[in-house]
């Protein structure tokens, strides 16, 4: 099983933290932010990880290597200009992700193999991720199913990425940073993900953002996302 953890970020709302460190790289309670993210994947028996970086990247190499020592094995990938949450994702899959033959999987994928999660790297969560492959695989049967999203509730969602559900959780709007009475819903985005490895051709090659761009572009086109 794969994981992403996006920690290319600047931190720009923290700047006089992270001039310094990036951010998914604060300390709380003595150990980076990240390093839950790297711990609860290793949690629930995901090994390969990947890790895009651009702010300070030398920060987060120096500390997790090659992941040996946390028990999991870390690959990375830099961004020269930042590429947004699902650009990031694109970019990794389609540069690091290879079978045994050395040919991408992004070009020779079946389907359900391959899926992944992603994961924001600069925030904690205690998520069952066992939770999402099985809401996943509920609806496995889906030709047009993209992926499941986590979410938590928040009163003030002005500042978040928020859904609203039909059927089964299904999502059926997307709203990023929604207006004052723009919607009911106060379900937010968790940033935990469990993905088709088909949303891939879904992506833009460049900058792109999952909560503003992809996942309203995949309701749009009817297909599916859970909560």
């Amino acid at each position: 099983m794969l994981a992403i953890i996006l920690a290319a970020g600047k931190g720009e709302r923290l700047s006089e933290i992270t001039q310094n460190i990036p951010k998914p790289m604060i300390e709380f309670r003595g150990k980076p932010i990240l390093q839950y993210n790297i711990e609860l994947c290793k949690k629930y028996g995901i090994r390969d990880i990947f890790i895009n970086l651009h702010h300070l990247p030398e920060k987060i190499t120096d500390y997790f290597g090659d992941g040996e020592k946390f028990g999991v094995s870390i690959k990375y990938s830099y961004e020269d200009e930042l590429l947004g949450t699902a650009g990031a994702v694109k970019k990794i899959v389609k540069e690091s992700w290879v079978d045994g033959e050395g040919k991408s999987l992004s070009n020779k994928v079946t389907k359900g193999q391959h899926n992944f999660y992603v994961v924001y790297g600069d925030q904690i969560s205690n998520f069952n991720l066992d939770r999402l492959k099985e809401k996943y695989n509920e609806h496995d049967h889906e030709d047009s199913l993209m992926g499941v999203v986590a979410f938590h509730y928040r009163k003030d969602v002005v500042h978040s990425g928020v859904a609203e559900f039909g059927n089964k959780k299904k999502i059926v709007r997307f709203i990023e940073k929604p207006q004052p009475g723009e919607t009911k819903s106060h379900w937010v985005n968790a940033g935990v993900y469990y993905l088709s490895n088909s949303i891939i051709n879904f992506i833009p090659s460049a900058f792109s953002d999952f909560g503003r761009q992809v996942f309203p572009s995949l309701l749009e086109r009817n297909l599916s996302l859970y909560g």
